[in-house]
């Protein structure tokens, strides 16, 4: 078997896979929600750092365990999965991984299961150990077991298996130094017993799983646990059952899980404001600290302005980062989001997106780039391809300062017509997400949503720790993986404000043109005017001339062109830009001196320039376009590929040029 990269492979990624053929590795499988990366944390002590399979978009998480008696070993979390027969990447890679096929092998495999739920995990630990590799099991969660009046014998399922069987609690730490003892043993020399694949159950025991790619792996699983239970093997106990007819019901599922889920993200805006109005402050009080630190001049804006903004703008959205992985990595491991994606697995088939898209596309409201990477949970490539292309046209945080100039634009008197011009905005992006993953998949991404094949887990107390790890290691490779990009990309945007310089002559020119005295104007006046004279002769003020003809037909001049452009790398960017171009400076004194300078601002000719027309113009393009550079940097990393990003961006372009340019003209025949 064979595995195609997805993505080039770094140097670092090179750099990591020699490490791992230099350590004495042991890699870890298990099925989702097993407690492996729990067990993992507590044999690692939480030090662990990830990274990517080479050549793909994999994530694995390495770290080392003190095996005691002097000996360590290096242990690889693999993704969870369901089976290692290789239909999806993940599995193609663990597999690949295990067997030695991509990259040096590892000398054992320890295989987590589900003490509550061996028939579930057991499929998994049979392929395992028919890969050859001297493997252990640890049944973990059997002090969960044991209330559940589940039984395991220990002994039966190690001689079914040929292989070591310890029971151990990652919550608690039971069985964990019979489980390094285990270990230690397993990286000795030693001849493996190979499970027979021809070993046939007397009956299903998984309903109507017959059909399913599963079903020979779950009749195997579901003979082997009975003959390893002393007191029957127990699904889930009468309590995860009872919970269930609620969280499941057709009627009343989808109601609990609205709630939980507006109560969930709800602190992704609310609680997330605080550190992040503090971010924002300690790097305006950084960036003033060190400006006066450096003389004034073109070295002290491009560290104030291009560096530490950028910088700013980067961990600026680590809060909403943070929180929204802890969450959901709280609803994962309390086993709730597994019943909120068959809750909603019937209305997204309908647009070609299956039940896991949900969530991301929930969580894009907040912010586009953590909705992207949480598409992980989607295990079918051309699903998850689809719901990242579709994700940024969910209305985030970032296009709320661009809504709200809009909206007292147009209704600067009628709170009631402002707030439905808000929730317009947000139904546009939910319709046009929507639309978008219908034709992307009957054309480039053509075929049904993939069967949602999925096991629920029993109902447990989450784990603080692992969630604030999970939150961490997200948030800390949203910097390491997309910083660089974007700190590249801003300043980038500077050069292209700053330069080239406009002359003193020349401004001196445009001043006598104007009519006006430089002596007589006071020296805040002077001061804009020379900001806007300098934004219009630098590079980007000219793009914008140059490309106002292209925005004409949108009701655009060419200093709303330029604040469009300018809001490619961030969309809240072009309210900065219009306070420059209309001559407030870089921060108006408050927001009705901007709005009163929009309302009154008129082209050469004498006509106003925000019009009704252009207004609803400005907010449909900015409700479709793809104005987030560092969304497409993450995209890139996700994907694989700057193609999709690419495709991305264009699509999502066109898409919001047309659909301003039919507002406009609408309204402006018809108003």
């Amino acid at each position: 078997m064979s595995v195609t990269p997805v993505a080039p492979c770094d140097s670092s990624e090179d750099a990591s896979a020699q490490q791992l053929c230099q350590a004495r590795v042991v890699a870890m499988v298990g099925n989702p929600n097993v407690g492996k990366t729990s067990l993992f944390n507590r044999l690692t002590n939480l030090l662990a750092k990830t990274s990517n399979f080479a050549g793909t978009t994999v994530d694995r998480r390495t770290g080392t365990a003190d095996l005691n008696e002097g000996q360590s070993c290096t242990l690889v979390d693999l993704p969870g999965l369901y089976s290692l027969t290789a239909s999806s990447p993940e599995e193609q890679i663990a597999r690949a991984f295990i067997t030695g096929e991509s990259e040096c092998p590892p000398e054992g495999v320890l295989v987590v299961v589900d003490a509550t739920n061996l028939q579930r995990s057991l499929a998994v630990a049979r392929e395992a150990i028919q890969c050859g590799r001297p493997t252990l099991v640890a049944v973990n969660m059997i002090e969960l077991a044991r209330k559940s009046g589940v039984d395991v014998d220990l002994e039966v399922l190690s001689q079914k298996l040929g292989c070591p069987v310890v029971g151990v609690s990652a919550r608690s730490g039971e069985g964990l130094d019979e489980l390094k003892t285990n270990l230690r043993q397993l990286l000795l020399p030693r001849k493996m017993i190979v499970l027979s694949a021809d070993a046939e159950p007397a009956e299903l025991d998984c309903g109507a799983c017959g059909a399913c790619p599963f079903a020979d792996g779950h009749r195997w699983a579901s003979t082997l646990a009975r003959e390893s239970t002393r007191t029957g093997y127990v699904a889930s106990d009468e309590w995860t059952d009872r919970v269930d007819q609620f969280t499941t019901h057709r009627f009343l599922g989808p109601v609990i899980f609205v709630a939980v889920m507006v109560a969930a993200f709800a602190s992704v805006f609310y609680v997330a404001q605080y550190p992040m109005e503090w971010l924002d402050a300690s790097f305006g009080i950084v960036t003033e600290t060190v400006g006066g630190w450096l003389p004034e001049g073109d070295f002290n804006s491009l560290i104030t302005d291009g560096i530490l903004a950028g910088i700013g703008g980067v961990v600026i959205f680590l809060p909403q980062i943070c929180i929204l992985f802890f969450m959901l990595a709280i609803l994962e491991d309390s086993g709730y989001l597994s019943r909120a994606v068959v809750v909603i697995d019937r209305w997204m088939r309908r647009v070609g997106l299956p039940g896991q898209a949900f969530v991301p596309l929930l969580a894009a409201h907040a912010c586009a780039i953590p909705a992207i990477m949480s598409t992980k949970v989607i295990e079918n490539r051309r699903d998850r391809l689809a719901a990242i292309m579709v994700i940024p046209l969910m209305t985030c945080s970032a296009r709320l300062p661009v809504y709200t100039m809009v909206a007292a634009l147009l209704f600067p008197s009628s709170p009631w017509s402002a707030a439905l011009l808000f929730a317009s905005a947000y139904a546009l992006g939910m319709v046009a997400a929507f639309f978008v993953a219908w034709i992307l998949k009957r054309s480039i991404l053509p075929g049904e949503a993939a069967p949602l094949i999925l096991d629920l887990p029993p109902y447990r107390t989450p784990s603080l720790s692992n969630a604030i790890r999970h939150a961490y290691e997200r948030g800390w490779g949203f910097l390491r993986d997309a910083g660089v990009v974007i700190l590249v990309i801003s300043i980038g945007i500077w050069v292209l404000s700053t330069y080239p310089k406009l002359p003193e002559e020349r401004f001196a020119e445009q001043i006598q043109t104007a009519g006006l005295n430089a002596e007589t104007l006071e020296e805040s006046d002077l001061e804009n005017r020379r900001a806007l004279a300098e934004q219009e002769y630098a590079v980007i003020g000219r793009m914008g001339k140059f490309v106002q003809p292209v925005f004409a037909p949108l009701g655009f001049d060419w200093k709303t062109s330029v604040g469009v452009m300018t809001s490619f790398a961030a969309r809240e960017v072009v309210v900065s830009t219009l306070s420059i171009l209309y001559g407030l400076g870089p921060e108006p004194e408050d927001e009705s001196s901007l709005h009163d300078r929009l309302m009154s601002a008129t082209d050469a000719e004498g006509n106003r320039v925000f019009t009704p027309a252009t207004c609803v113009s400005l907010l449909v393009f900015f409700v479709l376009a793809m104005q987030c550079l560092p969304t497409q940097a993450v995209t890139k990393k996700e994907t694989g590929s700057w193609g999709w990003a690419i495709f991305q961006f264009g699509y999502m372009t066109v898409l919001a040029y047309v659909a301003a340019l039919i507002a406009y003209q609408a309204i402006s025949r018809f108003a």
